[in-house]
């Protein structure tokens, strides 16, 4: 569709949903549509929930956070029902400022940043709609007209609570241009944009020496005070700091702790009463949800000052801990690629995955089991089956240490290296060996890696590598056994034709003497020993092998090559075992002969048909496998 089109469009749509009339006319819509009369935090919490929730392994997850931030499920859980569901409740959660307290690149700002861009949405959509009085640079809630004395039986008409006090200029305003009849004051739809400074409000911390408090509540138009005649007239003020232009819904304070004190104090009457102190006024009302970041040194810092207890007791601290699952975070990677301007470049299959084990066990505390190590560990969180270990292991590890995930290498430093290796090499191609050797260069360059931290993430280094060798050993496996197919579907029926024989305590036919025969043991052992199933689980496995075929066949299914993906495994590792010699020649040779060049040829097609490669990376993998097997 034509740009210039879609503008149009987008105008038409945004004219349609423009809304004014009295105040009076917006009582017959409140009870047409109650939700518009909602609070900021209702409607933060509305927004996520809106969005839609599953419900996974008894744990639940908010689709508004997908394809934004990966692996914090369990943190987002936590947000969305400690604070959000209960501040939406009109519970005592909500007069607290809510303190996102996490490591450098963790995810702290893309979350906030989430929560402004959805409302900018929200606040456009039916459930989210937004209404102020016309007029008002705070974007008062109309609701704020209703006397006190009469708001109890408003609630009992409406059943809607109303909080907070009509602002000193809509005060004068009813008084002056309406003559007190309230019914009269317009009314208009209200639609948030932080580039508009419509109910989204950002407050950076800067010089104290230099940074005014009128940055946060607005300041006198001194311009207008011969006009008007007093510093206390409320046309003579400027309603245009970060707390009135953040009215009706959120208020970031980056970096909060890094702000000068006095910028703090108006904070304590903001949450606790919902009103700030501006100019020559009474309190001012504001309905506003107030997010800040931080890192855990500057907190731990601000806590043990004695001069901050006030503000502490208002905080409700969330820690937004690094990712610890591997697949999660290759997804941060991909996500950060897909951003730049290098997204053509092809990454081999595994890069990303190498990449981000590293970075996983760089976060991880070593286990207090002994019978677990670090590489176990990743696994188990990454949702992997590891024999012996179930999921009350995971938990029970989870439990083990309470700052877990806040500490250890950031996407960004990766992220960083990935570029360097992408702008590096010539060819626009990466694999996991370029994004490692990177990884590795890189930790003499890191200013804040101490030598003890360098000798330990040299280590990880090598532990990803050797988990990348067996991964490229089973990639290239798995090319030269699709080529030995029907080698692989022989050695299978042979396989099964065993098994049930040995489950039924029956014979075999031999096929050229017509003898019978015993099952053949040392087959079956030779193919189950590939995936570590021992002389004590060999019977149980191979039941449920036959269970399996039974099950296939009550179905009028064919039990084949890929119907039990342990055996397949195993039955690929034995043709492997027994190509290795095969493999060897024809990776390594300089000068393959007409048969190894044509199967080489099959084995890179296969790559690139059915698991991404491209020319160069599916070249650059067999020559390293040829390499390895040959040590």
């Amino acid at each position: 569709m034509d740009i210039l089109k879609r503008i149009e469009h987008y105008r038409e749509e945004e004219e349609k949903l423009k809304w004014e009339g009295t105040f009076a006319q917006y009582l017959d819509l409140l009870k047409e549509k109650p939700w518009i009369g909602q609070s900021a935090h209702s409607r933060v919490f509305n927004m996520i929930k809106d969005a839609g929730v599953e419900e996974v392994e008894g744990k639940r997850k908010y689709k508004f956070f997908s394809n934004q931030l990966f692996g914090l499920e369990e943190a987002l859980e936590r947000l969305v029902e400690e604070y959000f569901h209960p501040a939406a409740k009109r519970l005592d959660v909500r007069k607290r400022i809510l303190l996102l307290m996490g490591p450098v690149s963790g995810g702290k700002s893309t979350l906030v940043s989430m929560l402004k861009r959805g409302l900018e949405q929200y606040s456009r959509s039916e459930r989210g709609g937004v209404f102020s009085i016309k007029g008002c640079p705070m974007h008062e809630d109309p609701l704020h007209l209703i006397p006190q004395h009469l708001r109890e039986d408003f609630y009992e008409e409406y059943g809607i609570r109303i909080e907070g006090n009509l602002s000193p200029l809509n005060t004068m305003r009813l008084e002056k241009e309406y003559h007190g009849r309230i019914e009269d004051v317009q009314v208009e739809r209200v639609f948030f944009s932080e580039d508009k400074r419509v109910g989204i409000g950002t407050f950076s911390p800067s010089d104290p020496k230099s940074q005014d408090i009128a940055d946060l509540t607005g300041s006198i138009d001194f311009s207008t005070i011969a006009e008007f005649g007093s510093e206390s007239d409320p046309r003579a003020y400027r309603f245009d700091g970060e707390l009135n232009k953040a009215n009706r819904g959120l208020m970031e304070f980056q970096e909060m702790l890094k702000c000068d004190e006095k910028f703090l104090w108006h904070l304590l009457s903001l949450t606790q009463e919902g009103n700030f102190k501006a100019g020559r006024f009474a309190l001012i009302s504001a309905d506003e949800l107030i997010v800040a970041h931080t890192n855990e040194t500057e907190y731990r810092s601000f806590i043990s000052n004695k001069k901050n207890e006030a503000l502490h007791s208002r905080i409700i601290v969330m820690p937004v801990p690094y990712n610890l699952k591997v697949t999660q975070e290759e997804k941060i990677y991909e996500k950060m690629i897909n951003e730049s301007d290098v997204s053509n470049v092809h990454v081999a299959p595994h890069t990303l995955r190498v990449a981000a084990m590293f970075t996983i066990l760089s976060r991880l505390k070593e286990p207090k089991r002994g019978d677990i190590d670090l590489i176990k560990k990743m696994r188990l969180y990454d949702g992997e089956n590891v024999e012996g270990f179930n999921s009350a292991d995971v938990d029970e590890m989870k439990k083990e240490y309470q700052d877990e995930g806040m500490s250890g290498i950031d996407p960004r430093y990766v992220i960083n290296r990935i570029s360097s290796t992408i702008i590096r090499k010539e060819v626009p191609t990466i694999n996991a060996l370029d994004v490692l050797r990177a990884l590795k260069e890189g930790l003499d360059q890191h200013p804040s890696i101490t030598n003890e931290l360098r000798e330990k993430y040299l280590n990880f280094i090598s532990l990803a590598r050797k988990e990348y060798d067996d991964i490229a050993k089973k990639e290239v496996q798995k090319a030269f056994v699709y080529s030995y197919e029907e080698s692989a579907k022989t050695l299978m029926d042979n396989y099964l034709d065993n098994v049930e024989a040995y489950c039924n305590k029956a014979k075999l036919h031999d096929p050229l003497t017509g003898e019978e025969i015993n099952p053949d043991e040392k087959l079956m052992r030779s193919i189950e020993e590939q995936i570590g199933i021992s002389e004590n689980a060999k019977k149980a496995f191979r039941e449920e092998i036959l269970i399996r075929i039974s099950a296939y066949a009550r179905k009028g299914k064919r039990f084949d090559y890929n119907s039990h993906d342990r055996l397949r495994e195993a039955i690929q590792k034995k043709l492997f075992a027994d190509l290795k010699d095969v493999v060897k020649i024809t990776t390594s040779s300089k000068t393959p002969d007409e048969q190894q060049l044509k199967k080489v040829n099959e084995v890179v097609a296969r790559l690139i048909d059915e698991h991404g490669y491209n020319s160069t990376s599916a070249n650059e993998l067999l020559r390293y496998v040829g390499s390895l097997l040959n040590r």
